[in-house]
């Protein structure tokens, strides 16, 4: 599973030819979270407030992003790197 960004102790993950809907995979310490691309929204998962805030603004400010790379990833090709939440 590639990690495509990382900030503040956050992995940012995706697997290759995953189930629908788009999402991506969060890890934070020992939580483990999966979000909703297109619905900006915890689809799995329980994980501190603020790193779920953290995550959710990101993928807000990467959505198109994230897209793309699902859809590499669908086709089994490496995803392109976001950049970090700064």
């Amino acid at each position: 599973m590639p990690t495509i960004s990382m900030f503040y102790g956050i992995f940012i993950k995706m697997f290759f030819d995953d189930h629908a809907p788009p999402h991506f995979h969060v890890e934070y310490a020992e939580f483990k979270a999966v979000v909703d691309i297109q619905r900006l929204e915890l689809s799995e998962g329980l994980w501190p407030r603020r790193a779920q805030e953290l995550v959710l603004d990101w993928a807000e400010l990467h959505q198109n992003e994230l897209l793309s790379d699902w859809d590499l990833c669908a086709a089994k090709h490496p995803p392109k790197q976001i950049p970090p939440l700064q």
